[in-house]
């Protein structure tokens, strides 16, 4: 105890009661107790809201209330000091009444001693601040939990979801009544990594911090961090810390495919110096070939340096199309609507949509987002993304959904298909020079699209999923 005297308020409508305890709290010690009387129950009540008490000693009679009807006025108010309940007899069922209400301890008048009084009210004082101190844990815990920027999940090992924070639900898109449903497997992607996860947590009570994909109510996919501690062992009840890093995760794939991109020009300018001068001798070497009289004179001769040559010049026509589409280009921009470019690209591509019988769903921000752009190279990388989907999908099946949204200082485009999808190990390799899944195409589409973004200073990234369709996602910065 520190050297303030304890405040204690009294209240019952018996004055010799009260003379009673002032004595026995002298007995105890002079001078440690401050105690005050409240006869009568509107009194009681007057005095708890004037004033701070350390302790309140509350008879369970009190005319026609009770001290049960002081504690659940004492739960409607912001400060609730520890009551001990005062009865005339030991009676089970007022004490179980008064615990339940929320008394610290009980006292029966008559049996009431020095020693015992000072021990509930010793007691009752430990007991609040015990109390009080969970309480302020608990609330701190509690912020940190409700105003956390990461993701985070209470489950256990059953799999069940306990609790999420207000940033997981904001981020995985469910209502908590909807999170609570779920098994934390199905925020999984993957059954085989929710397995894993479990696993590791489950039995070492320890997941150290690893990625894994998860997906959200829309069935977005999230590329996520995830550190998890087991919090009880006996209800194997764990908590987890989940950072999103899909951001992340695709500045970096950008930042590699930019990379990339520079390599793959060098190393295009190097073949076509190294290639070219070569070339260029066989051609003059066939050519003067092609005049004697022998060769002239023998079909089967002619043939051969005919296939010379036609090879030789598509070897030439490529290493000229694999310059144009890794090289900076040079731009002519000027302020273009991002809808309005991306309109003209449909319109050029809407024989081949009606060909198909494909329907095209569009969401487009309002008004038009403003940017930099060279409109005819621009309308041809949207066109070479559009084509593509158009032929990843079935006839008379296709949906092609094209968005637009404004999102911080760049407009996100967004052509999205229900076709075949990309698989994951092709991903990868999409933007490279001369990759291609077609029997006819060149493979360099996609690379001088690329191309055009990042003269544009875009970005473009690709989520795709097998059998469910694939979405290129664009960025640009927007005109300032």
């Amino acid at each position: 105890m520190n050297d303030r005297p304890i405040h204690i308020l009294m209240i019952d409508d018996d004055e010799d009661d009260f003379f009673l305890v002032t004595e026995l709290l002298q007995d105890i010690s002079p001078g440690q107790y401050l105690l005050e009387w409240a006869p009568t129950y509107q009194k009681g009540l007057a005095a708890i809201e004037e004033s701070t008490h350390d302790v309140l000693l509350v008879d369970y009679r009190l005319g026609p209330n009770t001290g049960i009807d002081i504690l659940r006025r004492l739960n409607e108010m912001p400060h609730q000091p520890p009551v001990i309940m005062l009865t005339g007899k030991g009676d089970y069922n007022i004490d179980r009444e008064a615990m339940q209400a929320g008394a610290y301890d009980y006292l029966v008048k008559g049996e009431m001693t020095a020693d015992l009084l000072e021990r509930s009210i010793r007691y009752a004082l430990d007991e609040f601040n015990h109390r009080r101190s969970i309480e302020e844990s608990e609330k701190k815990y509690y912020g940190i939990f409700e105003k956390a920027h990461d993701l985070i999940v209470l489950a256990d090992c059953d799999r069940n979801i306990i609790d999420a924070n207000p940033a997981a639900l904001r981020t995985l898109h469910y209502s908590r009544e909807q999170i609570l449903k779920l098994h934390l497997r199905d925020l999984f992607i993957s059954k085989e990594q929710s397995e894993n996860f479990l696993d590791n947590i489950c039995n070492s009570g320890i997941a150290n911090s690893q990625e894994y994909d998860f997906k959200t109510a829309d069935n977005k996919k999230l590329v996520v961090l995830i550190n998890a501690v087991m919090l009880d062992e006996a209800a194997q009840i764990f908590l987890c810390v989940i950072q999103d890093i899909t951001d992340k995760k695709r500045e970096e794939q950008e930042k590699q495919h930019q990379e990339k991109f520079v390599i793959t020009g060098r190393i295009a300018r190097v073949i076509a110096h190294e290639v070219r001068n070569p070339l260029t001798n066989i051609l003059l070497a066939v050519s003067q070939f092609k005049e004697e009289e022998q060769v002239v004179a023998n079909d089967d001769t002619l043939m051969y340096t005919d296939i010379i040559e036609r090879n030789c010049t598509r070897i030439n026509q490529l290493i000229t199309e694999l310059l144009h589409s890794t090289r900076m280009i040079e731009l002519h921009v000027e302020p273009h609507g991002i809808n309005a470019l991306i309109e003209k690209a449909l319109l050029l591509s809407n024989d081949r949509l009606q060909l198909n019988e494909m329907r095209v769903e569009k969401d487009l921000v309002a008004p038009d987002v403003m940017i930099n752009a060279d409109e005819e190279k621009v309308v041809i990388a949207f066109l070479n993304i559009i084509i593509n989907a158009i032929e990843a999908m079935v006839p008379g099946k296709g949906v092609l959904t094209i968005t637009t949204a404004l999102s911080q200082d760049k407009v996100k485009l967004m052509i999205r298909d229900n076709g075949s999808g990309i698989a994951e190990d092709k991903l990868a390799r999409l933007f490279d020079p001369f990759y291609t899944s077609k029997a006819k195409g060149t493979g360099l589409g996609l690379t001088s699209t690329q191309n055009i973004l990042l003269n544009h200073k875009g970005t473009i990234h690709v989520d795709s999923e097998q059998g469910k369709g694939s979405v290129f996602t664009i960025a640009i910065p927007v005109l300032g």
